[in-house]
């Protein structure tokens, strides 16, 4: 009688016959047009398909247009309520959804949570729009006020999934120590929980931040005239006609997104 022995071998999809090949291609055809966008923004003609000579002459002409500028400060402040609002609601929504038992319905509620990851953006810009249509008709408002609120909303869950992998990845003996010692609970999360949990949500927050600043489909849909962010007012140039400008405009908010995006790695693998 022959025995055979169980062999068991960790998946890896990096080892699987053709991974490289495939992931080199996926990548040449990702990455190709974000580095010709980028190269035709130092271009010195008008052209965007013809090469005239290295310049910096689009950048100091974005730099120079005040529609630019009112845009990208408008941009910039509707992310930076945005991402304060959703990352205080995530932290908070994190803290109440791993600091307590186990109970009946929780995956519904991490469902509601994070339903704007699963809901097509579209939708839930349509949606925005017609409750914030209604609003608009009884108070009159039309303020920048509905643009913070559909992006808090549409960021929250951005915010919230590194907020509670950090609390899941949290030991719980210094909470328990604190409360051991007679700490009050808004004492032991002062205290403890805040410091320790201090990376993962400024790492929310930035990822949250990236989010807002680069939405389109929402911010398109709910503004109201005149309150054009830089990614709908780059969409409305390019509505028009096509400069090297705009590829000037997009390298610098792709310069910013991966700068972000990259303290949000490192801030990520410091609170591993």
């Amino acid at each position: 009688m022959f025995r055979f022995k169980n062999r068991t071998r960790n998946f890896d999809i990096r080892h699987q016959h053709g991974f490289t090949p495939i992931a080199i291609i996926c990548f040449v055809f990702l990455y190709t047009p974000i580095f010709t966008m980028m190269a035709y923004a130092f271009n010195q003609g008008d052209s965007i398909a013809l090469w005239e000579g290295f310049s910096l002459r689009w950048f100091v002409s974005a730099w120079e247009n005040e529609q630019v500028k009112e845009s990208a400060l408008r941009s910039l402040v509707v992310a930076g309520f945005a991402s304060s609002i959703s990352t205080i609601a995530a932290t908070m929504a994190a803290l109440s959804t791993t600091r307590t038992k186990k109970f009946r319905g929780q995956n519904i509620v991490y469902a509601i949570i994070n339903q704007p990851l699963m809901v097509p953006e579209i939708v839930t810009g349509v949606a925005l729009l017609i409750f914030f249509a209604l609003i608009k008709s009884i108070t009159g408002y039309t303020g920048l006020g509905y643009l913070v609120i559909a992006h808090t909303a549409f960021c929250i869950p951005f915010a919230y999934l590194p907020i509670r992998a950090r609390l899941e990845g949290m030991n719980l003996i210094l909470e328990t120590a604190a409360a051991d010692l007679y700490a009050t609970p808004w004492k032991t999360f002062r205290r403890v929980t805040f410091p320790l949990l201090f990376p993962g949500i400024i790492a929310g927050a930035m990822l949250a931040f990236v989010i807002s600043l680069d939405d389109v489909v929402i911010t398109e849909l709910v503004k109201s005239a005149g309150q054009d962010t830089l990614p709908t007012y780059m969409l409305g140039q390019l509505r028009r006609a096509i400069t090297p400008e705009i590829n000037a405009i997009s390298t610098a908010l792709l310069g910013i997104t991966v700068l972000i995006l990259t303290l949000f790695y490192l801030l990520s693998r410091k609170s591993e």
